[in-house]
């Protein structure tokens, strides 16, 4: 009876045993799948806090700049801004007739000597006349006064070659103007600014950071805008300058080689 009784307990710690490892690995699957569950929502989570801190983080600079224009006070920002707008405008369109206006004087000094010996005056005042640019302008110029001399030739040359000149460099003081007024704008924003704060701690009677870092931020920005509009417009106004000065030159250098043409021109009749 006692082996008996021994052998039913080993049969029952068997039975035990084994129904503890079924529950249990018929536990592990649920709770993979809680977890599972669990961590879903988690990873989507993440998901949205990514994409909304991209979002953020990735704002526009548009979105920036109008924020930046808003803080710094539409009134003075406003003025910055248009003051950038004309002086582009009008660097642009200096550029574009700089651009124009340049010429291959080589080529066009060639041909007015080809069109002189072959139909004479007439001929190359045809040339000048078809041909772009203030070269070729004052070319005509000097050609239809040939017939007084060379001296007159030379002198309208040289006085038409002013007149151009003063076409080439029409605008710049202008571009100039808004180089010096957006500065400007910006340090009367910075000083209105300053003001602000400074009205603001006699108000309070107390100096504090929140008082004075409104007015100081709005003339910090102002100043900001009027310097970057300085520098665009300098940019662009140093490249009409150099532009100019070489468009010039050219003219000069073939006004004299015009002067030579015409020298042996009158040798040869």
């Amino acid at each position: 009876m006692k082996k008996l009784f021994a052998l039913i307990a080993v049969l029952g710690m068997l039975f035990i045993t084994t129904s503890n490892n079924v529950v249990a690995q018929s536990a592990t699957p649920a709770s993979t799948e809680v977890k599972a569950t669990s961590a879903a929502p988690a990873a989507v989570a993440d998901q949205e806090e990514k994409a909304a801190a991209q979002a953020e983080g990735g704002q526009s600079l548009h979105s920036a700049l109008k924020q930046k224009f808003i803080e710094g006070g539409p009134g003075f920002m406003a003025s910055i801004l248009v003051s950038l707008i004309l002086g582009l405008a009008l660097a642009i369109e200096r550029v574009v007739y700089l651009n124009l206006a340049t010429s291959n004087n080589k080529k066009l000094l060639e041909k007015i000597e080809e069109a002189l010996n072959a139909g004479g005056i007439e001929a190359a005042k045809e040339v000048c006349r078809t041909t772009r640019g203030p070269v070729a302008s004052i070319f005509y110029q000097g050609l239809d006064r040939s017939h007084e001399g060379l001296d007159v030739v030379e002198k309208t040359v040289v006085a038409y070659g002013g007149v151009q000149a003063g076409l080439l460099e029409k605008g710049l003081s202008w571009i100039a103007l808004f180089i010096a007024l957006g500065p400007m704008l910006g340090f009367l924003g910075t000083v209105i600014g300053m003001i602000a704060a400074f009205d603001a701690i006699e108000v309070a009677g107390d100096i504090s950071p929140t008082l004075v870092a409104g007015g100081i931020k709005v003339a910090l920005i102002t100043t900001v805008g009027g310097l970057i509009v300085a520098m665009i417009l300098q940019v662009f106004y140093n490249y009409c300058v150099s532009k100019i000065d070489s468009i010039v030159n050219s003219m000069e250098d073939a006004s004299i080689s015009l002067i030579d043409i015409l020298v042996k021109y009158n040798t040869k009749k």
